[in-house]
């Protein structure tokens, strides 16, 4: 057999190795997809709804918090919206989507897992042990994100949606679709954005990224964060800050990171030379 069919065989293997990896993440998203869809109460009225109410956790801590100091303002006692669904599909569809979203949550490590099986056979010893770790990592930062933006820019900014008028005669009413959509993309924002340690481990391993370099553009990269916090919340300070302040800190944590890479690898100290 020539190299070329070889080398050609070879990349078909490949491929179909890729597939089953990729087949096998899938069945793992479904299964808990499935399993999010015939859990309607819990997924719904518990999670998806529950910043919805006063009484989500969140708004209690709040409450406790202005307790402490002797003030209730943080005490939030009502949510002046409804939610309602417009189209005849709306609410089934809703329901498939957000199954599907819970679903590819949970299976996040083990879809992160198949796909680092994948890579890793492909990566020299030296490089095996540097990433050694990074499914653990990735999941632990995945689902930190995903708790940060459940607990806290989700129900923050439902708050001050719901509470912002342009005049006393217009009510809020929100469609289900609306409501749902947002608290995915604020979950899956927040989830995406924690990975910046990784990234950023995974960067100066390459030499591309420097503890010099992260700290001469800390200026350029907290305008930056704080214009993606402007983005994925809404228009009030409060809500900004709070997930630009994490962001600063995984920033910081991330400098930190790469200096220990560079300290500890010394044919990358002579790049941040």
């Amino acid at each position: 057999m020539s190299e070329s069919v070889e080398k050609e065989m070879s990349f078909l293997d490949h491929l179909e190795e890729l597939r089953w990896h990729i087949v096998r993440s899938l069945i793992a998203i479904l299964v808990f997809a499935i399993a999010a869809f015939l859990a309607k109460k819990i997924i719904f009225h518990d999670i998806i709804l529950g910043p919805s109410r006063p009484d989500f956790w969140t708004y209690r801590m709040l409450c406790k918090m202005g307790e402490m100091i002797n003030t209730n303002v943080l005490c939030i006692e009502e949510l002046p919206f409804i939610i309602q669904s417009r189209q005849m599909t709306g609410q089934f569809m809703m329901h498939i989507t957000s199954s599907f979203v819970i679903g590819l949550i949970l299976a996040f490590p083990y879809a992160f897992w198949e796909m680092w099986r994948f890579i890793k056979p492909g990566l020299y010893d030296k490089e095996k042990n540097v990433a050694h770790g990074a499914v653990f990592f990735v999941s632990l930062l995945f689902g930190l994100g995903v708790l940060f933006g459940y607990f806290v820019v989700s129900p923050i900014s439902i708050n001050f949606l719901s509470n912002y008028q342009l005049d006393p005669s217009i009510s809020n009413e929100f469609d289900i679709i609306s409501y749902v959509s947002t608290i995915s993309m604020l979950v899956l924002a927040c989830a995406i954005m924690f990975q910046l340690p990784i990234v950023v481990y995974f960067l100066t391993k390459a030499g591309i990224v420097t503890p010099s370099f992260l700290k001469a553009y800390r200026k350029h990269a907290i305008i930056i964060i704080l214009v993606i916090s402007a983005i994925i919340t809404p228009p009030d300070v409060v809500s900004q800050v709070l997930i630009a302040l994490p962001l600063l800190v995984l920033y910081q944590i991330s400098i930190f990171i790469s200096k220990n890479v560079i300290e500890n690898d010394p044919d990358l100290i002579l790049q941040d030379d």
